[in-house]
């Protein structure tokens, strides 16, 4: 059996979409179980679950996606884990690649795919949509050079997360953590690019910049263990500044985007981002101080 565990927090309308993609799943034998677990919201979604077929709702009110995911862990009965967050949709096959690459390589351990934007016009992105086509949850590069996959699309045996120990709380990059975690365990992250979820862009550049915000604080926190912190984060935050100029082969030669429109709104993305990010940074170097950013996950 596969369990699937879907942390949520305020996202009805979402949690609603991706719960019918999980329904529409094609190709795939094993049993499933669906396992949604809000983690504080306005109200349950209790109706959207009780709508559709073998899902359960649980409650964490331990905030953060880690904690939820551990509790979804708890009373899974698959042996076979799969995570996806509740405002992703699974693309059809997605259960049957996690499926089939389990089956085909029994020494596998822990997998994570493909996560590809969701345009609300296809064909026709916004700014944001196009600039997170092309820069956002490249997790093949996270997987090959870094050892980690994001928690929104991510299959482990049941046995081997026992082994690992769950995700931490907020207050670090939990699936990032979770997957080196496992990685220096022995459990290599396997990339399966079958494996495919479509996650919405940002709505607003101001999402985008709590998005960062968090990083930045990861990244300081990490970086103010080592000597010369201060002249080593100024140098980065000078690099991202001028990074965008690097950026438009990328762009150019981006399989996930089409037209020159499109391209263009990426290259305004980009650079729009990484102008702010490289000024919170030379804040930061500045201060020295946090920015509270980390301590939250889609709480105002």
């Amino acid at each position: 059996m596969i369990s699937v565990i879907i942390p949520h927090l305020n996202q009805p309308e979402a949690l609603r979409r991706g719960l019918a993609a999980l329904q529409r799943q094609e190709g795939c034998s094993l049993p499933f179980e669906i396992i949604v677990v809000d983690n504080g919201s306005h109200q349950l979604p209790t109706q959207i679950c009780a709508s559709y077929d073998q899902v359960s709702l649980l409650s964490q009110p331990v905030p953060g996606p880690g904690p939820a995911r551990n509790l979804g862990v708890a009373s899974a009965r698959g042996d076979i884990l799969a995570f996806i967050d509740a405002d992703c949709v699974a693309g059809p096959g997605w259960l049957a690649a996690i499926e089939g690459h389990f089956h085909n390589a029994p020494d596998a351990s822990v997998i994570g795919g493909d996560v590809r934007i969701l345009q609300q016009q296809p064909g026709r992105p916004t700014m944001l949509e196009a600039y997170e086509s092309v820069f956002a949850f490249r997790m093949k590069k996270y997987i090959d050079e870094k050892g980690f996959t994001g928690g929104g699309n991510l299959a482990v045996r049941a046995w081997v997360f026992r082994k690992v120990g769950g995700f931490l709380g907020i207050n670090i990059a939990e699936d990032t953590e979770w997957g080196q975690r496992a990685s220096a365990m022995g459990y290599r992250v396997r990339y399966e690019p079958k494996m495919i979820v479509q996650h919405p862009a940002r709505r607003n550049f101001a999402e985008l910049v709590d998005k960062w915000d968090r990083h930045i604080a990861h990244d300081l926190r990490e970086i103010r263990q080592s000597a010369n912190w201060r002249s080593r984060w100024t140098l980065r935050a000078f690099a991202v500044l001028v990074s965008p100029l690097t950026e438009i082969p990328r762009i150019a030669a981006s399989d996930r985007l089409s037209g020159l429109r499109a391209r263009t709104l990426a290259m305004l993305g980009v650079t729009r981002i990484r102008f702010y990010r490289g000024i919170a940074m030379l804040n930061e170097a500045k201060n020295a101080g946090g920015s509270g950013a980390a301590a939250r996950w889609n709480r105002s």
